[in-house]
């Protein structure tokens, strides 16, 4: 408020039309500047089949590493020490860590070092600007236990944000896969029932869903992956279902799991747990649908009524008073 006082008409409109040609060419620029989306995803599953492979031949002998594997592993050791030398690593380096950031879609082996860093470094930020800004405020009009109230709630606030950023990216995440799960498992017993083998049969749902749902094909096509390589089928499994957080994929991990322990059929168990959650999503539909007039109460109060009953009282009042 104290900035626009001291400006005058003309240098108002010379801000606005600044801040109006900024917009347009971010708005021009930000498509651009984009990376492909679907791309990038083809290349992660690629880089950890490789992975995969690599950590299969490479059991006894240790294969090199290449120069930007070497980069990054020399960045991770040193955000490594910086955490060990202020004793926050056993602090911040939770079991679920991991499972966490898989289910956001950060993958790698230095991810959750750079995780737990960012926090380290935001909180720092967020404190030093704090105190930056009312120092150089001269006329800070709060009191000092405002003040110290300010800089530790900044702090705290850059600390907890990469915790809130990663829960947002992984709600929409999961959001997203539950939307195109049922219509997968339709997919899947598809597969099956053409006599198309389990790691066929994701490699085809990947390929098939990829516009629908990149997320979940991305998922599925890491599985698949894990499948070729790994030498326990379960631990495939348990790592889909780690990745998506669902409770629906973890259903049907353990269908699969199942099946193969006992010999059951795939296809009939994957029929049924496909029909089940077809009958989940049309009781879904139908609860959103059910609870639609209660959600409706309160844009209709505030919204609706008022302007029906300006419509019909309004002529009378206007009458009376005149």
């Amino acid at each position: 408020m104290f900035f626009f006082e001291n400006l005058d008409v003309s240098e108002i409109i010379v801000l606005l039309a600044f801040l109006g040609a900024f917009a347009s060419i971010m708005a021009v620029g930000i498509p651009i500047l984009m990376p492909d989306l679907r791309r990038s995803r083809i290349k992660m599953v690629a880089e950890k089949r490789r992975e995969l492979h690599r950590t299969q031949i490479a059991v006894k002998k240790k294969s090199p590493a290449s120069l930007r594997d070497s980069v990054k592993e020399n960045r991770a050791a040193l955000m490594s020490r910086i955490l060990g030398n202020l004793n926050l690593s056993q602090l911040l380096f939770t079991d679920d860590l991991t499972d966490r950031l898989s289910q956001a879609g950060i993958r790698g082996k230095t991810a959750s070092i750079s995780f737990v860093f960012s926090r380290v470094v935001l909180g720092l930020f967020g404190l030093s600007m704090a105190i930056f800004i009312i120092s150089v405020w001269k006329d800070f009009p709060y009191p000092f236990a405002i003040e110290i109230i300010i800089i530790v709630m900044s702090g705290a606030f850059g600390f907890f944000l990469p915790n809130i950023l990663i829960y947002n990216i992984a709600q929409k995440r999961r959001t997203e896969m539950t939307a195109a799960f049922p219509d997968t498992m339709d997919l899947m017993v598809i597969c099956v029932e053409a006599g198309l083998s389990i790691e066929k049969t994701f490699d085809k749902l990947a390929e098939e869903i990829a516009d629908t749902s990149p997320i979940l094909s991305d998922e599925i096509a890491l599985t698949s992956a894990e499948l070729a390589y790994l030498n326990d089928r379960g631990d495939a499994y348990e790592n889909f279902a780690k990745r998506s957080g669902l409770h629906s994929v973890k259903q049907l991990t353990t269908t699969l799991a199942q099946s193969e322990s006992y010999g059951t059929p795939v296809a009939v168990a994957v029929n049924g747990l496909a029909n089940e959650k077809r009958a989940e999503r049309m009781s879904v539909a139908e609860t959103k649908a059910a609870s639609l007039p209660a959600k409706l109460t309160v844009p209709m109060i505030v919204f609706f009524l008022p302007v029906l009953f300006m419509v019909v009282i309004g002529p009378a009042v206007i009458r009376i008073m005149q």
